[in-house]
């Protein structure tokens, strides 16, 4: 990094950000009320901020911790969010507001409040995280500096199929039935349901450890999972898709979206990594980053591919040259 000094200073902060080491909560207004979401800053870099966006919906930013070991030392500023319903932001009990419209005004209130623009701003969203990018640029693009869509496919019935097709016949048949007619019968809760998903799907696509070594905010990010708006959002499970965003496809607007965007992929991931390396092909500015030894939660099971790659797109943002053909070099591995 060139400069800590001026990573580190926080003359330019707001002066309860300072005192709060970064954290402050951004109000925001929705058709239900005024409500206010937890975000946390850390570093400066008025050329280069990453706004991230957790999965789930209703997980938390905790599963972006292990980014503190690889940013900083690259000098890129970065804000830590939860979104409105998740643990550290308010929680109301209003179904409505578990909207994709409203999320995508949301992160636009968030994004003024920190006085974000084309300038600077990369968008940085993982699992629905990145379909809220996706829409996010759909919509918003030119206050976007980048982008970046982690582990997430441009369409929901295409993840289905990748789930019907390829990742449940991974699954013995008998323990299959068993998930299925639990989740058929509303029985998600039945302590049965959560260790069959565990043992045998979660610790082979969403993070490939035993659960019993998974990292720790991998766990506290389970723990805190606000189920009341996964699940009318994505489903029981990440078994496939059966939530409100069930038809959402932006595959088509793809070649619309024309900044610079990494899409990231990994072999045992829960979403289909072919379809992902198609999504960067479809991108005018798109370059695929793939990770041999990842899953779902990349960051965590093969960082060693995920962080070089996404700091080489990240700090290209920064330097005078065609990106794209420069970061074509990271995707090398066969999937």
């Amino acid at each position: 990094m060139a400069d800590l000094a001026a990573y580190l200073d926080t003359s330019t902060w707001d002066p309860q950000e300072v005192i709060s080491g970064g954290a402050r909560m951004v109000p925001i207004t929705t058709p239900a009320g005024d409500f206010r979401v937890w975000t946390k800053r850390v570093g400066t870099n008025p050329d280069l901020k990453v706004l991230l966006l957790h999965g789930g919906p209703g997980a938390t930013d905790k599963l972006y911790e292990c980014f503190d070991v690889w940013f900083p030392a690259a000098g890129i500023e970065y804000y830590y969010y939860d979104q409105l319903g998740s643990y550290r932001s308010d929680q109301p009990s209003d179904p409505s507001l578990w909207d994709l419209d409203r999320f995508v005004d949301e992160v636009e209130q968030v994004r003024l409040a920190l006085g974000l623009d084309d300038s600077n701003f990369v968008l940085l969203g993982q699992s629905w995280g990145g379909l809220l990018a996706m829409e996010y640029a759909v919509q918003h693009q030119d206050a976007l500096k980048g982008l970046v869509i982690s582990n997430m496919m441009s369409s929901c019935p295409a993840y289905n199929a990748y789930a019907r097709d390829v990742l449940m016949p991974q699954i013995d048949p008998a323990v299959l039935a068993t998930i299925q007619d639990l989740e058929a019968t509303g029985r998600t809760e039945d302590p049965r349901y959560e260790a069959l998903l565990f043992e045998h799907h979660y610790r082979h696509h969403v993070c490939r450890m035993p659960p019993e070594a998974w990292p720790e905010p991998v766990v506290r990010s389970f723990t805190h999972l606000n189920k009341d708006v996964y699940v009318p959002m994505q489903g029981p499970s990440e078994l496939g898709l059966s939530g409100s965003l069930e038809q959402w496809d932006r595959s088509a607007e793809l070649p619309g979206i024309t900044v610079p965007t990494l899409v990231i992929g990994a072999t045992y991931d829960t979403m289909d990594p072919a379809h992902m390396r198609w999504m960067a092909e479809q991108l005018p500015r798109g370059t695929y980053l793939h990770c041999p030894d990842g899953s779902h939660l990349a960051q965590f099971d093969d960082p060693q591919h995920y962080f070089p790659g996404l700091l080489d797109f990240l700090q290209g943002l920064e330097r005078p040259r065609d990106h794209h053909l420069l970061t074509r070099a990271e995707d090398t591995h066969s999937i």
